[in-house]
């Protein structure tokens, strides 16, 4: 979704130049250093290895998503089964999402990155492109959570309730699907338009997000519980939709009789292994974020933050960086686990055991024997 780098602290951008001797540059130097030190003043400065990071990021991030937006879009023209393809289309619509949240708003970063972002007076104000860089993120961070859940709830049904499915699952209704989750992430991003919260730049004055640390208000915490509760509950949905999808895909293989082949199972496995992963990627990398906001509007607004403030920065920055990596590792969910990709590992397993297998035989025991007896024959 958006880039963040690190920081280099010996200089300010924002400083006046002092050059009138030696003696005045120790001055502004101490002076300086004070201030940091009191805390009125954040020394920030872009270093080029961080402009190289947030570079490589974009293009990685950007490369995975159109790879694996060729492959869906591929596996979609393809596809005959009507199930398959219900699935394949939210996966697509998820990398579209995925590759559009993370090029607009790490733009905005790296412009703001380049320019040396804001003032760290200016962190609690909020200007035009403060209010769409908080909206992009609060929008591009809740539709995958979204549509994570709702790709589980569609397997999940499907799995158990396969006529269930097939008469209540269609793509109209999965479109008008889509289009509810974009447009209720969509909301919730632009409550603060309404003065339901709102949005501050956020330590080190290079992106926005919901006011949690200063200055929270009650809006500002309702704010912070409802996109958390949001997110943390599409997770636990997800969860226990695909813990109910692989239980009776297991059940389901185990009864089955030997000998028999059924290709529908195997689809039916390939998504939920497809699913587990997305949920995987979705809890690693959105979770600390959810966590961190929700104890830090509520540290900020009772007022018990104290000496801890500096921490909670350090772990709002940490959330947003694994948040980061959601769009960069879904696509690879697609591009992994597919069939073919796990047949390949499969084979390929399969062949070096044989190997190790073969050359273990070789030494058995009971291949001594046999060696002992010829030698004893020949004395």
């Amino acid at each position: 979704m958006l880039a963040l780098s690190h920081y280099n602290s010996s200089a300010s951008p924002f400083l006046p130049p002092f050059s009138n001797g030696s003696g005045e540059m120790v001055e502004a130097r101490v002076f300086v250093e004070g201030l940091s030190q009191q805390g009125n003043y954040t020394l920030v400065q872009p270093t080029t290895s961080g402009i190289i990071v947030v570079v490589l990021s974009m293009t990685l991030g950007i490369i995975s998503n159109i790879v694996a937006l060729f492959i869906l879009a591929n596996a979609y023209s393809l596809q005959r089964r009507r199930s398959k393809a219900t699935f394949l289309l939210f996966a697509t619509s998820l990398v579209i999402t995925d590759f559009i949240g993370h090029l607009i708003p790490g733009a905005l970063v790296l412009r703001l990155y380049l320019f040396g972002g804001v003032r760290p007076e200016d962190f609690n104000t909020s200007d035009g492109m403060c209010q769409f860089l908080g909206g992009s993120m609060v929008f591009f961070g809740l539709c995958p959570l979204f549509m994570g859940c709702a790709m589980a709830a569609e397997r999940c049904l499907g799995v158990t309730k396969p006529l269930l499915h097939s008469s209540l699952v269609t793509t109209t209704r999965t479109k008008i699907c889509l289009s509810v989750i974009w447009l209720a992430a969509l909301c919730v991003a632009m409550l603060p338009c309404f003065q339901l919260g709102s949005y501050a730049y956020q330590d080190p004055g290079t992106w926005c997000f919901i006011k949690v640390l200063s200055d929270t208000e009650a809006v500002d915490v309702a704010f912070v519980v409802l996109f958390s509760g949001l997110g943390l509950t599409s997770l636990a949905v997800a969860l226990v939709c695909n813990t109910i999808s692989g239980l009776t895909l297991v059940l389901a293989r185990l009864r089955r009789k030997p000998g028999s082949h059924h290709s529908a199972r195997s689809h039916d496995i390939e998504m939920v292994v497809q699913l587990v992963g997305i949920m995987v990627t979705s809890c690693i990398c959105w979770s600390p974020l959810l966590v961190f906001g929700l104890m830090s509007v509520i540290r900020s607004y009772t007022g018990s933050i104290g000496e801890n403030l500096s921490n909670y920065k350090m772990l709002m920055v940490m959330g947003v960086r694994l948040a980061t990596w959601n769009q960069i590792l879904d696509p690879w969910v697609y591009i992994l686990l597919r069939r073919t990709v796990l047949r390949k590992i499969y084979l390929i397993a399969k062949c070096q055991a044989g190997l190790r297998g073969n050359i273990l035989s070789r030494w058995e025991p009971t291949s001594f024997p046999s060696s002992e007896k010829k030698d004893v024959s020949q004395v």
